[in-house]
Order: C-alpha cells, then sequence, then structure tokens
C-alpha cells in the first residue's frame, strides 16, 4: 500500500456563528473548469501509453487550481447542532465544495484498457470539506523541496521545521540512467554472468532501455526520497551488482503501475539473491558485500507491502538472516574506522561507511514497521546502532562530486552518535540533527514504546511511561531545528520540510497513540491478511479504547492524521497521486483511524453523554465531511473507517 497526496485546499469563508442560516437563491451558478487542449495532446502522444509521471502530477495540479479557483465564489452554509448518536441538525459551515474534474477525459478511449486508472472513484464519499479555522495556503514553501512549483503543495497550518540556515542554491541529483543500447547489453552479461545455474524463469527478458531508465528514474525519484540508503551520485546502473540493480528496477516498475515488470525483476533479484548465498564458499557475515544486504532489504520491502501473505511469510523466514548480514558488517566498519586513528577518512572511504551506516539504519526502520503494522517481534535492538554516528544530512550526502571544499568543511565536524542523541531526548535537550535522524530515532521511540507496553510491569512503572512521554515531545521541538536540507526532492508533502519529517510525523503520532491504546490482536490478525479475522479482532478491540482525558490526546492524534488528508482533499488524496506520501502514513494511519472510528462509535452509543472536550473533538471530526459523505445513518463512526478505507483502496503503487 502506498498512500497519496495532492491539491491546493480551498480557502473557507469564515464561519458564521447564530441561529440558522438560509441559503442565497441568487447565488452563482457552478462555474465550469475547462481542460486546456494542448494537456490532452501531451498526454495522448506518449508513445507508450503512460504518462509521465512527474508530468501528470504537474498537470493535475494545475487542474486542482483550476478548480479552487473557480469554486471561490460558491459557499455551502449551515447552522451547527450536533448530537452525536442521536442524528445532528444542519450545521453552520462556510466551507467551498470542490468541483468534480472530469478526470476519465485525460486519457483517450483507446488508452483507458492499457492503463492502471488512478482516479477512479470509490463511491460515494463527496468531496471534504475545509474548516476556516485552519490557515491554509496553496503558495510554494520557503525553501521549496520540488523544482516545479506546481507540485510543491499547500503547507500545513503547522510548520514542523523551521530551517535555521541561510538560504542556499537547490539543486536537483540527476537519477541514474543507461547512456545506450551497449551499456544494456553489459547488463545482460552481468545477469546472465550472475545467474550461473541457469535459475532465472524461461520468460525472464530485460526491459529495453527506455523502460529501464524510467524505472531508474521513478526509484530515485519517488521511492529513495523516503528511504535514502543508495549512494546516487555513485551508482552506475550498467557496473552495479546486478541483484541488487534488479531489485531497484523492480520498485521502480512498481511506481510506474508496470507490475508485471515489476515482478519478474523482483523474482530475478530473488533468484540471483539466492545463488550467491546457496554457493558462497564458507560465507562469512563480516565479509558480506554491502550490495548483498542492499538488495535483499528491497526484496523484503517488496514482499511486505505486495499485499500477499506469501510474500509476507517469505521476509519473515529470512529476518533473522538479514539482520546476522547487518551486524557482521557492522563490526567490520568499527574495525576498519577504529584503524584509522582518527584520521579523516577520504571521500571515497566516507561514501562507503555513510553507505553502511545508512543501509542499517534503513533495515532497521524497515523492521520497525514491520513491528508496527503486524506485531512482528524487533529482529534488532537498539544497543546495535548505540555507538554509530547517526546519519549525514541529505544535502552532504547529495553533494557534487566537484565540491570538494564544502565536503572537507562538513565533515570536520564530529556527528553525534545515536547513543547520545538518544540520551538527549530523555533529559528534554532540543538538539539538531538531519531528516533522516530524525526518522531513525522516532523508529527507536516508537520500539521502546512497544516493548515498555509488553512487558510485565509496565502498569506499574510510571516512571518509565513519563519518561517516554518526555522524549516524544522533545524530538518533535527538535524539529525546529533540524538541519535545513538544500537539496530538491521531486515530491509534494502538506508541511514543510524534507518528506522524512513528514514521513516521521506519522509514526510519531502512532507511537503517542500506542501509549494508551494496544491494539496488538488486530495488528497480528493482519499478519494473515483475513478481512474477516481483521474485522472480528477490530469488534473485540472496542473495549480497548476508553472514554478519559488521556484518551481525548489521543483522538486528537487521530483527527491530525485524517484532517492532512482532509486539507489536501479526500478523494484527491485518494485517487491522483500515489506517487508522493510513503508507506508510513497508511500503515500508521490503519491504527489511528481504528482508534478513531472505535472512540467515535462509543460516543454514539454509550449511555454516558458526552462531555464538553468530547463533543469540541467531535464536532472538528464532524466538519472535515460535507452531508453527503456522512453513513447514511448519521454515524460518523463508519463515516471515518469507509472514508479511510477508500483511501486505502485507491492504492495504486504497493499491494
Amino acid at each position: 500500500m502506498h498512500a497519496k497526496d495532492g491539491g491546493i485546499p480551498l480557502v473557507a469563508e469564515g464561519r458564521r456563528r447564530g441561529g440558522g442560516v438560509q441559503k442565497n437563491s441568487s447565488a452563482p451558478s457552478k462555474p465550469s473548469v475547462t481542460v486546456d487542449p494542448t494537456t490532452l495532446e501531451q498526454i495522448e502522444a506518449s508513445s507508450d501509453g503512460m504518462v509521465d509521471l512527474e508530468t501528470a502530477a504537474m498537470l493535475m495540479t494545475d487542474f486542482q487550481h483550476k478548480a479552487a479557483a473557480a469554486a471561490t465564489g460558491q459557499v455551502s452554509e449551515r447552522s451547527e447542532s450536533l448530537s452525536p448518536g442521536r442524528g445532528y441538525e444542519p450545521y453552520l459551515s462556510g466551507n467551498a465544495t470542490l468541483p468534480q474534474m472530469p478526470w476519465d477525459t485525460l486519457v483517450s478511449p483507446a488508452e483507458t484498457g492499457s492503463m492502471p486508472t488512478l482516479v477512479d472513484r470509490h463511491g460515494p464519499v463527496g468531496d471534504v470539506l475545509l474548516s476556516n479555522s485552519l490557515p491554509m495556503s496553496g503558495n510554494s514553501t520557503p525553501n521549496a523541496l520540488s523544482p516545479y512549483p506546481s507540485m510543491t503543495g499547500p503547507v500545513s497550518p503547522v510548520n514542523y521545521r523551521r530551517s535555521p540556515g541561510p538560504s542556499q542554491a537547490l539543486t536537483l541529483p540527476k537519477a541514474p540512467q543507461l547512456a545506450n543500447e551497449m551499456e544494456r547489453n553489459y547488463v545482460v552479461d552481468r545477469v546472465q554472468s550472475a545467474d550461473s545455474l541457469g535459475a532465472l524463469p524461461d520468460t525472464f527478458q530485460l526491459p529495453p532501455t527506455v523502460a529501464l531508465n524510467r524505472y531508474l528514474s521513478t526509484y530515485f525519484n519517488l521511492y529513495h526520497p523516503h528511504l535514502p540508503f543508495l549512494h546516487q551520485e555513485s551508482f552506475q546502473p550498467a557496473h552495479i551488482s546486478a541483484p541488487l540493480l534488479l531489485a531497484v528496477l523492480s520498485i521502480g516498475a512498481l511506481y510506474t503501475f508496470e507490475r508485471e515488470h515489476a515482478f519478474m525483476l523482483h523474482v530475478g533479484s530473488k533468484v540471483l539473491v539466492n545463488q550467491f548465498l546457496q554457493h558462497k564458499d564458507n560465507f562469512d557475515s563480516r565479509k558480506c558485500p554491502l550490495w548483498l544486504m542492499q538488495a535483499t532489504l528491497l526484496n523484503m520491502v517488496f514482499e511486505s507491502w505486495s499485499g500477499d501473505p506469501k510474500g509476507l511469510e517469505w521476509t519473515c523466514s529470512i529476518k533473522s538472516l538479514l539482520a546476522n548480514m547487518v551486524a557482521g558488517n557492522r563490526y567490520q566498519l568499527k574495525v576498519r574506522t577504529q584503524a584509522r586513528q582518527n584520521v579523516h577518512p577520504s571521500r571515497e572511504e566516507w561514501i562507503e561507511d555513510e553507505s553502511c551506516r545508512r543501509t542499517y539504519f534503513a533495515v532497521y526502520i524497515f523492521f520497525g514497521m514491520l513491528t508496527l503494522t503486524f506485531n512482528h517481534t524487533p529482529a534488532m535492538s537498539f544497543d546495535e546502532f548505540d555507538d554509530l554516528e547517526l546519519p549525514s544530512s541529505e544535502s552532504l550526502w547529495n553533494l557534487d562530486a566537484a565540491d570538494e571544499d564544502t565536503w572537507r568543511r562538513s565533515v570536520a565536524t564530529s556527528a553525534l552518535t545515536v547513543r547520545e542523541a538518544h540520551d538527549f531526548l530523555f533529559q528534554g535537550e532540543q538538539t539538531r540533527y538531519s531528516a533522516f535522524a530524525t526518522r531513525v530515532l522516532i523508529n527507536a521511540l516508537f520500539l521502546q514504546v512497544w516493548n515498555h507496553k509488553r512487558s510485565f510491569e509496565a502498569l506499574q512503572d510510571v516512571v518509565t511511561e513519563y519518561k517516554l512521554r518526555l522524549a516524544l515531545e522533545t524530538w518533535e521541538s527538535s524539529l525546529e531545528v533540524c538541519e535545513p536540507e538544500t537539496i530538491v526532492v521531486p515530491l509534494s508533502t502538506p508541511q514543510k520540510g524534507h518528506p522524512l519529517i513528514f514521513n516521521s510525523m506519522a509514526v510519531y503520532r502512532n507511537t503517542r497513540a500506542r501509549l494508551e491504546v494496544d491494539l496488538k490482536s488486530i495488528q497480528e490478525a493482519m499478519r494473515y491478511h483475513s478481512s474477516y479475522e481483521v474485522a472480528a479482532a477490530m469488534t473485540v478491540a472496542r473495549e480497548k479504547v476508553k472514554r478519559s482525558q488521556e484518551m481525548n490526546k489521543v483522538v486528537q492524534q487521530c483527527f491530525e492524521c485524517i484532517e492532512i488528508a482532509a486539507i489536501q482533499g479526500i478523494n484527491w488524496v485518494a485517487k491522483t497521486s500515489a506517487t508522493n506520501w510513503s508507506v508510513e502514513h497508511p500503515l500508521c494511519g490503519l491504527d489511528l483511524m481504528v482508534i478513531l472510528s472505535l472512540w467515535l462509535y462509543r460516543l454514539e452509543h454509550d449511555d454516558e453523554p458526552a462531555t464538553e472536550a468530547e463533543m469540541a473533538i467531535y464536532n472538528k471530526v464532524r466538519n472535515l465531511f460535507d452531508d453527503d459523505a456522512i453513513d447514511a445513518f448519521g454515524k460518523l463512526s463508519s463515516t471515518v473507517a469507509r472514508v479511510w478505507g477508500n483511501i486505502l483502496d485507491g492504492v495504486v503503487v504497493w499491494g
């Protein structure tokens, strides 16, 4: 599964207070939004029937701009009086409705059968109305992450990162490419050489050069920013290890919606990795090549989020193998570093060391997501990384090879270790580190909360819980001094900052919720992909969601999760941009939406009347939706569940 983002929110008219309001009968008719004929020609002229992803994203966003501009004079007014579980009367709202775009006209009928539909409708959810209490803007962020102004999405009402450094020139790293047909033939030879046993399926065939370059572009432009452990500058497709190249290409093919090629390349990578492991004489984890860990990680990512229970079983079966690879390679890195005797490494040595560290952290993060989603016991502990330096900034990681002076100045300063940064969090000290480091540290805090809730002493251990809350608060405040990234990222996120920070916030909200609510039974049921068992577990979990002041804080986190999608536009998020948000968002959001829907259910069905604080949260959630989106029986609990389910149904990248 993979979440999405998009569009420019509509600025709502100021909310009026008082009694009932009559609609203005003289209001102008709904304006139409025309589609530029040149746009259609551009799409239909695509040589292979597929629209370039970045181009499509820009075009769709431009259409959204037009829709927003056309709708500024159209206002829906309602009176406000809500009573959960007892029906509701029309309520006051000054929100503007988003006109529906004729998406089906963007692709010619001849292409419809061959191209996956990005914008299928998912039931009568309806357009989402935006609360005027939220300051919104469609302007580009100050430290714009996208080279395309139209792809820089609306900003969040909360600035999760204020760049402390001066503005610098932004650069866009170029995705590695195959230069010509000769290099493709060289890749074919390397694949055949790696397949010494002839174990590749007879149907395996490397796609044409144009397709391979498209897969490389989508991997590095759309997936890589969410887990940047490969060094883009030194990644040479014609010379990289064949299993790693095929693993990269397989995920790139997913992002072009070419699933048949994706699975073929994925199977090819797995076959070659297995051959290497099985026929490597006296395999030693200390001598495990870096490419082997990276290829295995990408193959496990592919299998885990493919939607296939067998794929997840395979991932579980080799978790310990990957953890052993990391342990051996990490020890070798330690020996190699100590041998330098505090002498600064050369640039090539630093890239090798940083590649190793980033790969370890990527594995650590991936294992954390397995724990979060399926309640898997973590395969690696925090102690394994305590003496490692935190990842560098993305700006330094992607620095041009010719800029030697900037690199030397940057690496001259000593970097924080994982242990040092972790201790600062528990001491309440705000600390500056990179965007990737924020993702590593929130993963560590999540796993600590997970372990704490499963200890026998958790019910009485209020001191540990207090420390965990302090660490989480310090982590969030540290985002304000996060290292400013000067690298352009061809992605749009609804907040100011790197996509890694946006992803980290999803895990942060989930972690805060885990301190109060344990959905262990649901997560375990999800391992086996049985919808009936998951539904049964959700029904039983209803008693886990209590009504209290502390639970109100958790529900507020849940509200912020769905609010982000609502600000962008629920239908827009569900249909248009499968490529911008990472897998963290649907996975973390699922827990939060289960909690929110169960809490709303209790509020609507309990005999105990809602408190003032509970009603305030209830009304905030209600104000995200227009009347057409609400459940036929007026139940907000089922509405939230259905809306989030529709978002997940719209997934086109992951399974």
